[in-house]
Parts: structure tokens; C-alpha cells; sequence
């Protein structure tokens, strides 16, 4: 199978590696607008890979590029997915990606005909929340007769925390703002409802060295659990799991106007408080240093007239030999493994839809344990 990444930064790279890494893969083409960017990932990569430059703002060229490619990964900003997923569709070719907003995912499922005419699978979505959360979400309460509660809680943080926020940057700090201002889509009492991020906050405990954290609502992680769920349960969530004292922190920096998008004057340029405080976070936070993903999955519901809670638990870590880190590992292995299903037809489906709708909850682990991303289960 041929397989075409778009997009080197950390997770496109990560995703190639996965694939190039791969049984059955033949080829994998890690395309940039920058072909340096891909030339060095590749070098890392060391098998079956090969640099492209791309430009995806070149509509024609993207389409002939995906000419002859079994699937598609977007790694790029989940600005460009609904391009890429149009391209595909055009093209005639199976396309997944990280995603990340639901506004896009939304336009990307309103393709659905489309796809189908196409004789296309297209699965935004693919990465760890939204992603492997809630396949293992979606996928858990298909083992109950009937579910009440389900309870995502996910968090990528430093193995060495560091003041004034114990974080350091693991994904995109666009996409991280993006989270903590956007409201959250959650299922309270039945009711399907938006409530603000950074709130109901909460704490939570995992196996040392961590002890107790802390968790709050943040947008999109939830992917379309809560309108899976509509009707069906009575409370679904999903929260971010930090270290103590992180929220705080940060939403005395939003309620300060750090995130407003209005234009300020600032000397002689002119800017936004959010543009600012995006460069002071890449500037002053760090953005390398061993990493940890945690996640816990939560579902309580009714299993042969007994009321029962099964839990998912993955704690996930910076990868020394490889020198993948845990966020680029837990978000881009499932995508690579979501791919691979797609191009050997064991997800079989045709048209547009996320991917904890179709894919197969227990072969995703059995997959991600080969890569030593150790998802346990507990059901009590």
C-alpha cells in the first residue's frame, strides 16, 4: 500500500514513521510546503519514505498528487481539512486526519453523499481526544445493555514540570487557545448543552509519581459523542487533565482580554492580544523535554441487570530511542493505525464519518500495545 502524509511538523512526521515502519506498507510520501522540513523528517524515518514539497493552496497539484495513493493522512492545520477532504473526494481516494474542530468536521460530514459517489472513506478526527478517547468511549458502551454516564479525561503534560505553568507545548499553541476558549459540548441531565471551558474544575488522581491532578472542560475534544449519546445517557463529558494550580492560572490570563482577537495598537503595530499572547506562550514556554498522555475513559451503565463501571486507562510516555515524544505518539499511532485499517478493508464503510463510529475498539489496542501504547481495561 502506498500512503501520502500532508504535513512534517511533529505529528505528520510521527504518523509517517508509523506507517514507513509498517507491515504491508510499501511507500509513504511525507509531502511540506517545505521540503527541507520533510527531508529532515524523513532522514529520521530511515525506511520506505520519501520528501515532496507541496503546496496545498495548489488545489490541481494536491489532487494529482493523491492520484495513486491507497489513503491519505492530513497533518497539516485543521484549517485545510475540508479542502483536503474535497481534493479526495476528486481524486477518488481514502483520506483521514487529525482534526481538532468541529466546526470543519461538520462541513467534512455534510460531504457524506459525495464520498459515497465517490467509493471513498473519509474519517476526520483520527487523533488521541478527539480520536482514541472517544473510540474507547463509543466503543465501551457497546458492552452494556444500557449507559448512563461516559467520562473522557485526557491530558498531555511534562514528565518535569516547570512554573509559573507546569506545561510545556506538545501540539500546536494555536489549537491549545483554541481548546480553552471555545465553549465545550457536554450531556447534562439528558440535555444536550454548550458550557464554558475552563470550568468545573476537578480533581483527579493517577499512580505515582503524578498523585493528584487536576481536570476541566475544554473544547472539541469530545468529538460526535455528545450527539451519539443524545438521548441515550445521562451525563457525558470531557475534561483535560493538567497539573494543580494550571487553570487558575490560565483563566486569570483569558478573563485579562489574552485571548480577545479585537485589533490593539501597540507602538507602531497593530495586533491582537491573542496574536501576542500566542508568541509570548511559544516564546516562554518550553517545547521539548520527555513528555507523559494520560487518559482515562469512564462508563457506568447497566450489564445483565447489574449496574457496572468500565474504566480505560493509558499512561503513555516520551519515547528515548526514538525520540518521539508521547503527545505525537498517542495522536499519531492511532491515525496510522486507523489508515492501515482503512487501505486493508477492514473498515469497509463508505462516506464521511468520525471515527468512533466505525472503528473497532479492541483490534486499535491490540495494534497501539505492538507499539508499546498500553491501554488497560477494568470493568467493576
Amino acid at each position: 500500500m502506498k500512503f501520502l502524509v500532508i504535513g512534517a511538523g511533529m505529528m505528520g512526521s510521527a504518523l509517517a514513521y508509523d506507517l514507513a515502519h509498517s507491515d504491508g506498507v510499501e511507500k509513504v510520501l511525507l509531502a511540506d510546503i517545505d521540503l527541507e522540513r520533510a527531508k529532515i523528517a524523513v532522514s529520521a524515518i530511515g525506511t520506505n519514505a520519501e520528501p515532496i514539497k507541496l503546496d496545498i493552496n495548489h488545489n490541481d497539484r494536491v489532487i494529482g498528487q493523491m492520484a495513486g495513493i491507497d489513503v491519505v493522512c492530513g497533518a497539516t492545520s485543521y484549517t485545510h481539512n475540508l479542502q483536503l477532504t474535497k481534493a479526495a473526494i476528486e481524486a477518488g481516494v481514502h483520506f483521514c486526519d487529525l482534526g481538532g474542530n468541529m466546526d470543519v468536521v461538520n462541513k467534512q460530514l455534510a460531504l457524506d453523499t459525495k464520498a459515497k459517489e465517490a467509493d471513498v472513506c473519509i474519517i476526520p478526527n483520527c487523533g488521541l481526544a478527539p480520536g482514541l478517547a472517544g473510540i474507547l468511549g463509543a466503543g465501551g458502551a457497546r458492552q452494556f445493555d444500557s449507559v448512563t454516564e461516559i467520562h473522557l479525561r485526557v491530558g498531555g503534560l511534562p514528565k518535569h514540570p516547570r512554573p509559573p505553568l507546569n506545561y510545556q507545548i506538545v501540539f500546536s499553541v494555536e489549537g491549545l487557545i483554541n481548546e480553552y476558549i471555545e465553549p465545550a459540548e457536554v450531556i447534562r441531565n439528558g440535555e444536550l448543552k454548550d458550557v464554558p471551558s475552563m470550568d468545573d474544575l476537578e480533581e483527579i488522581e493517577f499512580p505515582p509519581p503524578f498523585g493528584k491532578l487536576e481536570a476541566f472542560n475544554t473544547s472539541g475534544g469530545i468529538s460526535t459523542l455528545a450527539h451519539m449519546f443524545k438521548g441515550k445517557v445521562r451525563d457525558l463529558d470531557y475534561k483535560t487533565i493538567r497539573y494543580k494550580g494550571h487553570c487558575e492560572k490560565i483563566k486569570t490570563l483569558l478573563d485579562l482580554g489574552f485571548s480577545s482577537s479585537e485589533p490593539i495598537m501597540v507602538g507602531n503595530s497593530l495586533s491582537t492580544a491573542r496574536e501576542m499572547f500566542q508568541e509570548l506562550l511559544k516564546r516562554r514556554l518550553p517545547s521539548a523535554g520527555p513528555d507523559v498522555v494520560l487518559l482515562r475513559v469512564s462508563v457506568v451503565g447497566v450489564q445483565k441487570n447489574r449496574k457496572k463501571t468500565l474504566t480505560y486507562e493509558m499512561i503513555d510516555y516520551f519515547d528515548e530511542k526514538t525520540k518521539i515524544s508521547a503527545m505525537m505518539r498517542t495522536t499519531s499511532f492511532p491515525t496510522s493505525v486507523i489508515a492501515q485499517m482503512i487501505g486493508h478493508g477492514i473498515i469497509k464503510d463508505r462516506g464521511v464519518f468520525t471515527p468512533e463510529v466505525c472503528v473497532p475498539v479492541k483490534s486499535l489496542i491490540e495494534e497501539l500495545k505492538k507499539r508499546k501504547i498500553i491501554i488497560t481495561s477494568e470493568m467493576q
